[in-house]
């Protein structure tokens, strides 16, 4: 008697590598691994493969010929679009800053050991994984505002439409399901960055930070304090709709 056999398709991970040696390594490792790889030298051949076939995974160099890693991000990060992790030769703060506010999930200073790359595809595909559940529960009001996770929009109480980066969406969801409990910032750091917290530095306070300017523009209360020591909350009554 024979039995259905069901098939998990492989992730797909784009590399986008100007260095022909650096992106072969990568990429047989990946492969090795099980995953399913696409190459390319620049941004316009990124472009040309993506025509042809979505991907789960952009690994994308920020020092590209012609049109740049940042650039290219831009363009990915739209709503349904791949996670993307941005590799860089120089630790200049502000590139990082930059990419994670353009839509960067993550950000790497070269050179990055395969097994750092594997896991931080990994994580990225894990946080995928999440926030494909996580639109499913559509959206949530609080203080005037509402978050609509799908579109991943904030609407002001007076109907001002605040565009969140992916990071500010996943810090925020995770506050409005813990309402005025502390999460902490270790957690917080699971959430933007996998399971690798003692990699990615500050960047809970970076998105902390912009989030809180983002919504103390249209409102004279102190929505998200800060537990010294601890991590933060989330001081509103919410209501999931």
């Amino acid at each position: 008697m024979s039995h259905a056999v069901q098939i998990t398709q492989p992730a797909i991970v784009l590399l986008v590598e100007d260095d022909h040696d650096l992106r072969r390594e990568m990429a047989g490792y990946l492969e090795a691994q099980g995953y399913e790889v696409r190459q390319a030298a620049s941004a316009a051949q990124a472009r040309e493969l993506l025509e042809q076939q979505s991907v789960d995974v952009a690994v994308l160099d920020v020092n590209l010929p012609g049109e740049d890693g940042l650039s290219l991000c831009r363009r990915l990060a739209v709503e349904g679009g791949p996670a993307i992790l941005m590799l860089s030769a120089l630790g200049d703060p502000v590139d990082r800053i930059l990419g994670l506010e353009i839509g960067a999930d993550d950000y790497v200073v070269k050179p990055i050991p395969p097994r750092e790359l594997l896991a931080r595809v990994k994580a990225l595909m894990r946080r995928r994984s999440a926030g494909a559940q996580a639109t499913k529960r559509s959206a949530y009001a609080f203080a005037g505002f509402r978050l609509d996770l799908a579109a991943r929009q904030l609407t002001a109480p007076n109907g001002m439409l605040l565009l969140l980066t992916r990071g500010e969406l996943s810090i925020l969801a995770t506050l409005l399901e813990n309402a005025r409990s502390v999460v902490t910032r270790e957690a917080l750091l699971g959430v933007i960055k996998g399971e690798e917290p003692e990699i990615v530095g500050r960047g809970v306070d970076l998105h902390i930070s912009r989030l809180r300017r983002k919504i103390e523009a249209q409102t004279d209360h102190e929505i998200i304090k800060t537990h010294r020591g601890v991590g933060y909350v989330l001081d509103a009554m919410v209501v999931r709709q």
